[in-house]
């Protein structure tokens, strides 16, 4: 059997039509947008052919309020740091959660050693944050709530449009990293009540190296990269003209196979779930039974080592994660199920299964064979294991 790759959360193939959108830009048409001569306005048709594109899928008012970036990282980036120092006369108060990506925690703490003061909102055992936790941590200080559309580990999708309505009510922006539900989910600005919202265009059949960042007419943002005036004057640098189509295409695809994509996926991801219940015990689901993903599996085997499990997956053809693939050369337990209050032994043997669109039941049915002896000759060799089985059979 052919490999089969299981870790769509981490990044997906490109669609053979994005790959086909995107090459008259690597040869033919490689103008520079900023040229005024007939090459660069055929390159700058594109770019903003490509923004009324992604303008009318993301609910967006205006074609200003699609900013494109080199990543779903750096948009994550721009919007917290570009809000932070263009609010800070009127507050140095930022509110983000503990099960953040790296690309938000990371840059709250940054803005920490710069003298802001970040609130990380705790979450239940599902991975939820609760709107009156959010409405709490709101100060007279306080300029930007920023919390994830959903999770990129355990799948849990937040009430982002009941915070909204709160964090609207205080005057306070609100930004939501939708890098993971791009694709997955219906995902309209406009409908969420975000003022900023990010995505990465390798997370739905596009190409690496090009992102979004939807930020609402009004929304003030003080430049990351200096230099020319593109994006508005908000990304200096010569654009990534065959990466901006390529994301509009894949976007316009996703958004085009919703309707279709998310049953499949979710009637794959739930046999999928009942199958490893069924057939393996001591495990443990992560993350919301209902509220989640269509496409996201995690869980935990207890007495075993994640890692160990991955190891053996892959001698066998099988891709899937231990957690965030921007985290996946980490010793330590993931941060999102410890904030989850999971032990730490039992974060250490968690598995993420994210599935995509060519996926099947027939291979999803080869993965479980694989995983039910992978996990069966592991426990076989593990002291915790047999210290268990001693317990239950005094």
């Amino acid at each position: 059997m052919e490999r089969i790759y299981l870790d769509h959360a981490a990044t997906t193939p490109v669609d053979p039509r994005v790959v086909e959108a995107m090459l008259p830009y690597f040869t033919a048409n490689f103008g520079n947008p900023s040229s005024i001569y007939q090459e660069g306005r055929a390159a700058k048709k594109a770019i903003e052919e490509s923004r009324e594109k992604v303008a009318e899928i993301l609910g967006a008012a205006d074609t200003r309020e699609i900013i494109f970036t080199g990543s779903g990282s750096e948009a994550d980036n721009l919007a917290i740091t570009g809000v932070a120092w263009a609010y800070r006369k009127k507050g140095n108060h930022i509110i983000t959660s503990a099960i953040e990506h790296p690309a938000v925690l990371e840059t709250c703490k940054e803005l920490e050693k710069h003298g802001f003061a970040v609130t990380y909102l705790p979450v239940d055992e599902y991975g939820l944050v609760a709107p009156e936790a959010v409405r709490d941590a709101i100060t007279d200080r306080t300029i930007l709530v920023s919390l994830m559309h959903a999770n990129n580990e355990v799948g849990t999708i937040q009430p982002i449009a009941e915070i909204s309505k709160i964090v609207r009510a205080k005057g306070v922006l609100l930004h939501t990293d939708a890098v993971q539900t791009a694709g997955s989910i219906p995902l309209q600005a406009d409908e969420l009540g975000v003022d900023l919202l990010s995505l990465s265009a390798h997370k739905f059949y596009g190409p690496k190296g090009v992102g979004v960042l939807y930020a609402k007419k009004g929304t003030r943002l003080h430049r990351l990269i200096h230099g020319g005036a593109q994006e508005g004057r908000l990304r200096a640098g010569t654009e990534n003209v065959a990466g901006i189509v390529g994301l509009a295409k894949a976007l316009e695809l996703a958004a085009a196979g919703l309707e279709e994509t998310v049953p499949r996926l979710a009637e794959l991801r739930d046999y999928f779930i009942n199958k490893i219940f069924s057939r393996i015990d001591h495990v443990k689901l992560n993350g919301h039974p209902t509220r989640r993903l269509p496409g996201n599996i995690n869980v935990s085997f207890e007495f075993v080592e994640g890692e160990s499990i991955l190891l053996n997956l892959d001698l066998e053809g099988i891709a899937a994660s231990s957690g965030s693939a921007c985290t996946s050369g980490a010793l330590e337990p993931s941060h999102v199920l410890l904030a989850m209050g999971l032990p730490h032994e039992t974060a250490h043997g968690s598995v993420r299964f994210t599935i995509g669109k060519d996926n099947t039941k027939e291979q999803l049915d080869y993965v479980l064979g694989v995983l039910e002896e992978t996990i069966a000759r592991l426990r076989a060799i593990s002291p915790l294991y047999r210290e268990q089985r001693g317990r239950k059979e005094k």
